[in-house]
């Protein structure tokens, strides 16, 4: 049986996404435990741009047309045949929409097992455990990685990305692409969206608010502290699906990926496709009625209070820490 890990990096537009580096990290533990190797697969293009960091023994590679842009046809096609030559102990996939795309066809179409929201792994009498997110990162699964092959879906929270990076390129091999002129979707064209308001990937403090912010009039009070602490507002699907924040201000798997010095989580609870795009924030505090919220899991510090009657206490504690 191979003992060596695959793992299949994402990237968009020349830039390798951070779950990937998580995957990575995830990755070397496992192979540790095995006996095996670490393999990254790539299918794409100037491949040793996106391979210069990558904490992995060994990068196997494919260059096409159809891999310039993300392609579900051809990525499921070209690692087809991969995991069927290799047949490697495990293939590791973001939790994410590219990810989960190609994993679920893949485990359907080759019959293999599929661990979803995978967020550790361990190694427990020479065999591998793995612990999955479920009810909304409010419970934990644990259960034993089937053998000889299980295809994995990832989410971040586990592991660092700066633990899947190294200072060396690894080395690469480069495996030929499968025909792909016959694809059932093919990529016309990638649309960047509009920049119209500022964005909260890049701010250093972010303040950001969800369900428990209850009604629209609230959102002032979340202004108002980012005002003072010099950051922004940023919220979760909830508030944005109401209208009360922009949909560019959205922190979750379908909006943005923040990294700021603090990240301030109001009123939200930790589910999964949120705690994703916050697992590299230097510093999350949170703020929750709820004792039992997931946010918690991953926050430096915490307060069981009601939110709205903090921020405005806060904001005046602020101001008068630096003089306003």
């Amino acid at each position: 049986m191979n003992s060596d890990i695959f793992v299949v990096i994402e990237h968009l537009r020349g830039q390798v996404s951070d779950i990937s580096y998580v995957m990575l990290a995830a990755a070397r533990g496992m192979a540790n435990a095995t006996g095996g190797k670490v393999i990254a697969v790539i299918l794409g293009h100037d491949v040793e741009t996106l391979a210069r960091d990558l904490a992995a023994d060994r990068v196997l590679y494919m260059e096409h047309a159809a891999f310039a842009d993300f392609s579900s046809d051809a990525y499921q096609r070209a690692l087809e045949g991969v995991i069927k030559e290799h047949a490697p102990r495990a293939v590791l996939f973001g939790d994410t929409t590219m990810g989960g795309d190609v994993a679920a066809w893949l485990s359907t179409h080759l019959a293999l097992p599929l661990v979803s929201a995978c967020r550790t792994f361990r190694a427990d009498a020479g065999a591998l455990k793995f612990v999955s997110q479920i009810c909304g990162g409010k419970m934990m699964a644990e259960g034993d990685l089937p053998a000889p092959t299980t295809l994995v879906l990832m989410v971040p929270g586990g592991y660092k990305p700066e633990q899947g990076r190294a200072a060396q390129a690894p080395e690469l091999a480069r495996v030929n692409a499968p025909a792909l002129d016959d694809l059932r979707v093919t990529v016309k064209d990638y649309v960047e969206p509009a920049v119209g308001d500022v964005d909260v990937s890049k701010e250093a403090v972010v303040v950001s608010i969800g369900r428990g912010i209850q009604n629209q009039d609230n959102v002032e009070l979340a202004e108002e502290l980012a005002k003072a602490l010099g950051g922004v507002v940023a919220g979760s699907r909830p508030v944005i699906d109401q209208g009360w924040l922009a949909p560019t201000r959205l922190v979750g798997k379908s909006g943005k990926a923040v990294k700021p010095k603090l990240y301030l989580a109001l009123g939200i609870s930790g589910a999964p496709e949120h705690v994703e795009a916050i697992g590299d924030s230097e510093m999350i505090v949170a703020i929750n009625t709820d004792p039992a919220a997931p946010i918690f899991d991953i926050a430096k510090f915490g307060s069981q209070v009601d939110m709205l009657d903090l921020m405005p206490v806060l904001t005046e504690k602020v101001q008068q820490a630096k003089g306003l």
